[in-house]
């Protein structure tokens, strides 16, 4: 069962990349341990259909939240509604998707949303439920990150590079 909260009828989890892979795996389980949930992603059709599942099969409330977490205003928006949501016991920083090839032939602007996506979204959403779950004593902050945080590979300099960030950072906090 997930901490209780005797305020509010169930904690609340955050999941960013929800609507597929690890995210969408994320969220099954906590869904079945009895977490309320909001899902973050861009593809608010998929979202849509995945809080409809979840919400039938485990009859928690599943929000989706569809926004780019790539861009300023997608995590900022979701970092002030986080930052006065008292329920918020779990983040999942999910979000996230990789590049093939060297620096010099990859666009800039791919890079740079790598970056906003894997080391801003994560700091601003952490950042923004951080006070509470202090407040609070209890909370959980999940970060994704990869094998890859532990090398350095020429095809994959951005990539490695932000997962090194993700994994420091969430061994700092801890």
């Amino acid at each position: 069962m997930p901490p209780s909260n005797s305020e509010f009828s169930r904690p609340l989890a955050v999941v960013t990349g929800a609507s597929a892979g690890l995210g969408k795996v994320f969220a099954q389980q906590l869904a079945e341990r009895g977490f309320d949930l909001l899902l973050v992603a861009r593809d608010k059709d998929r979202l849509r259909s995945l809080a409809d599942e979840l919400s039938l099969q485990y009859g928690v409330n599943a929000e989706p939240w569809p926004a780019d977490l790539s861009r300023d205003e997608g995590m900022r928006t979701l970092a002030e509604k986080l930052a006065k949501d008292e329920r918020v016991m779990v983040l999942v920083n999910n979000a996230g998707f990789g590049t093939r090839g060297k620096l010099a032939n990859r666009p800039v602007s791919e890079q740079a949303t790598m970056l906003e996506l894997h080391v801003m979204a994560p700091m601003l959403l952490t950042r923004a439920v951080l006070p509470g779950m202090i407040d609070r004593r209890e909370g959980r902050i999940i970060t994704v990150a990869s094998v890859a945080s532990f090398t350095a590979s020429p095809g994959n300099v951005n990539y490695c590079a932000t997962k090194a960030y993700n994994r420091v950072f969430t061994e700092a906090l801890a």
